[in-house]
């Protein structure tokens, strides 16, 4: 099996698969990035599915970059939700990055991955930085995200602090030069637009994976992450 192959295994979809070949084939090892925002103490079984997938890029010699979203948090990522999540405390953020780490490490190899904190970048953003940021999209642009035209067309509210989510995730990409980014399909919308601002500064623009959301018969996109936790791997 080839090295794309491998890679192609189990995801959902690939996008920009010819660039991320020849860089499979290059002579460094690529910037591979998983973003995850601690909105809870557990990790959930989707978690798993993109922490299993990093690891095996881990294992074919590349960077694993984990962000922690402690920023993002504080907007609460709209992707597949019907309303807006609730806003949490700077220290409850802190405290659930803690036992994420503690549960991702279970499945990464920490010696081999980098971990950073977005607010590393953001907190030193100004208002203007943001203006030139949100200049980036159009509000066409963003209802054509599924989830934003269903709560548009039923009248259900959209904070223009949601409309700023896709870019501020984009930007973690544009900032860290990432090669990949990895997530489920609900993300995809968000890491097409890592893309977008990548190519707009004239950088190499990061192949997107996504990977399947794990959702059984009865359950909503949005209640996967509130029932399936996976505590057990931080005991075991």
């Amino acid at each position: 099996m080839s090295l794309i192959e491998t890679i192609r295994t189990n995801t959902d979809t690939v996008i920009g698969e010819t660039e991320l070949e020849d860089r499979l084939h290059g002579n460094r090892p690529l910037r591979v990035k998983l973003g995850v925002d601690p909105t809870r103490p557990d990790l959930t079984f989707g978690h798993l599915v993109v922490f299993n997938k990093l690891r095996q890029f881990q294992d074919l010699g590349h960077e694993a970059i984990l962000i922690i979203g402690d920023f993002t948090t504080l907007i609460g990522d709209p992707s597949g939700r019907s309303n807006t999540r609730p806003v949490l405390t700077k220290n409850e953020i802190l405290d659930n990055a803690q036992t994420y780490l503690v549960q991702a490490f279970k499945i990464l190899d920490e010696g081999k991955t980098t971990v950073v904190y977005n607010s590393e970048w953001f907190d030193d953003m100004g208002f203007e930085d943001c203006l030139k940021l949100a200049r980036k999209m159009t509000v066409a642009r963003m209802l054509e995200r599924d989830d934003f035209a269903k709560r548009y067309a039923g009248n259900a509210p959209i904070s223009i602090i949601e409309f700023l989510y896709p870019l501020i995730q984009g930007y973690d990409s544009l900032i860290l030069n990432a090669d990949v980014e990895i997530g489920g399909t609900d993300q995809l919308f968000n890491m097409l637009v890592g893309r977008a601002l990548q190519k707009d500064a004239g950088k190499l623009e990061q192949a997107v994976i996504t990977m399947p959301l794990l959702i059984g018969p009865g359950w909503q996109q949005e209640d996967v992450e509130e029932s399936f936790n996976i505590t057990i791997l931080a005991d075991s």
